[in-house]
């Protein structure tokens, strides 16, 4: 019962990190039909970002200044960048975000180095929640889970109950009656992606301390962002929270067992030989085959329900 528990509140936590990282993704392909490569690389930014903010005024205002910073930026590649390149359709979208992503990791090298940075968490948080069955649940993941469900609830209060979410959601289904009302489509699609970019640098503020802060932190999670947006549905707010929840729990189970897949199999009444799928894989310990769960989720999502747990569209 502890080790369900606890493992259960620390896949809840991760989960809640990947859904802030994969909320805005998901809020700029549903409102502006881009697939931004560079998501994961805002997600970097804002947690640099909040790392040198945090070194002169602390902690607290960073999680104000690093989420603007990267909105700015954001909205600065889109007016200046992406827009230009619009026209063309997806694959010159692809590729300047692909590209933008190789220009972020190479700044980021120059200006703060190439070794892991000392982003720590604060010493308002730093000590435990609670202890459940003598293990103790760290008070930053609870700020995490709250930070990440706040955020959850302000998304959807912009989008469904005011007026801005009415006009974003007008710009994109009928841009030229939009244009006609005296709203300005462009920049509108500007403040969504700019917006997409600030939800993943406020979840690099969250996310950088409680795990590590390093140039190689966007290509660590940036294939584990399309594989909730997808399993998720693509442009489902919903359901990227549902894949986000799913995927942290099952990788998190995953990495705590010390069994083999074979022993596994046995204790669910599942009768394989050894011989079934050869002998070493079936010997390998479920810890070890953590990584690669997410991607065969979504290989059997692309299988058998290609458009995702509450996705609308096959494709």
């Amino acid at each position: 019962m502890e080790f369900f528990t606890i493992s259960l509140l620390n896949g809840i936590s991760y989960g809640l990190l990947l859904f802030m990282l994969s909320s805005g993704l998901t809020l700029i392909f549903s409102m502006m039909g881009v697939l931004n490569f560079a998501h994961a690389s805002f997600y970097m930014l804002g947690a640099y970002f909040a790392y040198t903010t945090m070194k002169y005024v602390g902690y607290w205002p960073a999680l104000i200044v690093a989420p603007l910073l990267a909105f700015l930026a954001g909205a600065a590649f889109e007016r200046y960048f992406l827009r230009r390149v619009h026209k063309f359709g997806h694959v010159p979208e692809l590729l300047i975000t692909f590209g933008l992503s190789f220009v972020l990791l190479e700044l980021v090298q120059l200006t703060w180095g190439r070794l892991p940075v000392d982003y720590k968490v604060p010493a308002a948080l730093s000590g435990p929640l609670f202890t459940l069955y003598g293990t103790q649940f760290p008070m930053y993941r609870g700020f995490m889970m709250l930070v990440a469900l706040l955020m959850l609830f302000s998304v959807w209060l912009l989008l469904a109950k005011t007026r801005i979410g009415l006009i974003i959601q007008s710009a994109l289904t009928h841009p030229e009656m939009s244009e006609a009302l005296g709203h300005n489509v462009p920049r509108v699609f500007m403040l969504v992606f700019g917006g997409g970019a600030a939800l993943a640098g406020l979840a690099g503020v969250i996310g950088g301390n409680a795990y590590v802060t390093e140039p190689g932190m966007a290509a660590a999670v940036g294939p584990i962002i399309f594989v909730v947006v997808v399993v998720g549905g693509m442009g489902s707010l919903a359901g990227a929270f549902a894949a986000s929840l799913l995927i942290g729990i099952l990788q998190t189970f995953a990495v705590a067992m010390d069994q083999s897949v074979l022993t596994a199999l046995r204790h669910l009444n599942v009768s394989v030989s050894p011989s079934t799928f050869g002998y070493p894989l079936m010997e390998l310990k479920i810890s070890q085959v953590a990584p690669i769960l997410p991607y065969v989720l979504l290989v059997l999502m692309l299988i058998f329900r290609p458009k995702g747990l509450m996705g609308t569209r096959e494709g």
